[in-house]
């Protein structure tokens, strides 16, 4: 029987190479494409790419998703049984000052993505959105049936717009597609410009960490192996679309004109900042010196995942305990810079 065949946008960034990682494992074919941009540090993603490189099932193209015809020409001679797009230019604080690369990467490269998939239709598709299109909701375990229309951050506003942009394709050409909506991942690999790094190596430094709102927010802090296996189990549950008057279960985001389904997937346990913190203090032996900071611009106060709908469609719901999780960050970055 014939191997399946994954398509992987941002197959070296923090998700993509653990995601690629897992598929290899499961015994697909994974074809990637990652730009390595230098928004943070390119070593780290050449070092991730190196290591997908071992695995005789895995192909990588250096190249962006919003050139014109590269898609096209990826999916035209992969013909994959899935494509899971997660290249995108990341960051709440930096879209306030690099707005256009979002443009660029989010919207024309989701754009490229779409069309690629249009005239290449894979069994499924799977696109990364954020709890960040949340916003100013309030009500919370945010659940996927909820409104989301206030997005705080033009980042955020831009991941909303890929997810109407999917879901106008799925109706339009019948594309079964799902977004689905990580909340603040972390683990091994993880990036440089997200809190769990800035505070594990200013730790271990000796150095100074900023806690934002003085320390009054939560995150629904999710490990990446958890997030992968929510991915991966995803992909053999293509959404289908409903018949007219059919009725769509309660809880299920499932669009009423479209294969088209929005999924969240976070552990479901918000935990304070100030208990992460302390979950790094403990890992690392140190104690952090904090400076509390007023709120930033675009920020949120909080996230809380209602992962119900994940469960329901898969069995499978996220299960790694903050300080477990933060043990094996912090080990794997020791080892990683010898800290």
């Amino acid at each position: 029987m014939a191997r399946k065949t994954a398509l992987v946008t941002g197959s070296s960034g923090f998700i993509g190479y653990h995601l690629c990682r897992r598929l290899l494992s499961d015994g697909w074919e994974v074809i990637g494409i990652d730009s390595l941009s230098d928004y943070y540090d390119v070593s780290l993603k050449e070092r991730r790419q190196s290591g997908l490189m071992q695995s005789a099932g895995f192909r990588t193209v250096t190249e962006r998703i919003e050139t014109p015809g590269v898609m096209h020409q990826l999916m035209e001679q992969h013909r994959p049984d899935a494509l899971i797009h997660l290249a995108a230019q990341a960051g709440v604080r930096y879209s306030i000052d690099h707005p256009e690369s979002y443009v660029e990467a989010n919207l024309i490269g989701t754009f490229r993505v779409l069309e690629a998939m249009r005239a290449f239709p894979p069994r499924h598709s799977l696109l990364a959105s954020t709890s960040s299109v949340y916003g100013a909701n309030t009500e919370m375990p945010y659940a996927e049936t909820a409104k989301a229309d206030t997005q705080m951050s033009f980042y955020a506003a831009t991941k909303k717009a890929t997810e109407a942009m999917a879901h106008s394709y799925a109706h339009l050409y019948d594309l079964p597609t799902t977004m689905f909506r990580f909340f603040t991942v972390y683990g091994p690999w993880g990036r440089p410009d997200m809190a769990p790094y800035k505070f594990t190596r200013a730790i271990l430094a000796g150095d100074p960490i900023d806690v934002y709102n003085h320390g009054d927010m939560s995150r629904d802090f999710t490990y990446i192996d958890d997030l992968v296996d929510g991915i991966a189990r995803l992909i053999d549950v293509a959404p289908v679309r409903p018949a007219p008057g059919d009725a769509i279960p309660e809880g299920d985001s499932l669009s009423p004109v479209a294969p088209y389904r929005i999924v969240n997937i976070g552990n479901s346990e918000p935990v304070r900042l100030m208990d992460f913190i302390a979950a790094i203090e403990e890992a690392t032996g140190r104690t952090a010196q904090k400076t509390f900071m007023d709120m930033q611009p675009g920020d949120v106060a909080a996230t809380w995942a209602d992962a119900t709908l994940l469960q329901s469609l898969t069995g499978y719901r996220p299960k790694t305990d903050i300080r477990a999780g933060v043990a094996l960050w912090v080990a794997w970055f020791r080892d990683y810079y010898e800290m």
